[in-house]
């Protein structure tokens, strides 16, 4: 028992779907599902190869070089007059 459905009681539902949607409907409806539960174990499959091939897989390593000029700035303090202050 299926937590106080018996079989006869899923039999008549599984009837009565039947006769409401009819039997191409509800095969339609199988392969659909059936197909898009193929294609996502497919691709959380290819995921997981993906994955472990980058793992065995050494990154690029990128080089950054910088110029070796350098520039000496040195900040001085503007000073503004009050009138231009206030507005």
């Amino acid at each position: 028992m299926l937590g106080g459905i018996s079989i006869w009681q899923l039999l008549i539902v599984l009837g009565i779907i039947i006769l409401i949607f009819g039997t191409k409907k509800l095969r339609n409806v199988g392969s659909d599902l059936g197909g898009a539960v193929k294609g996502f174990k497919k691709a959380v499959h290819e995921d997981e190869k993906d994955e472990k091939h980058d793992a065995d897989q050494p990154h690029a390593k990128v080089g950054h070089e910088e110029p070796i000029n350098t520039y000496d700035v040195q900040a001085e303090e503007k000073t503004t007059p009050r009138s231009e202050e206030r507005k």
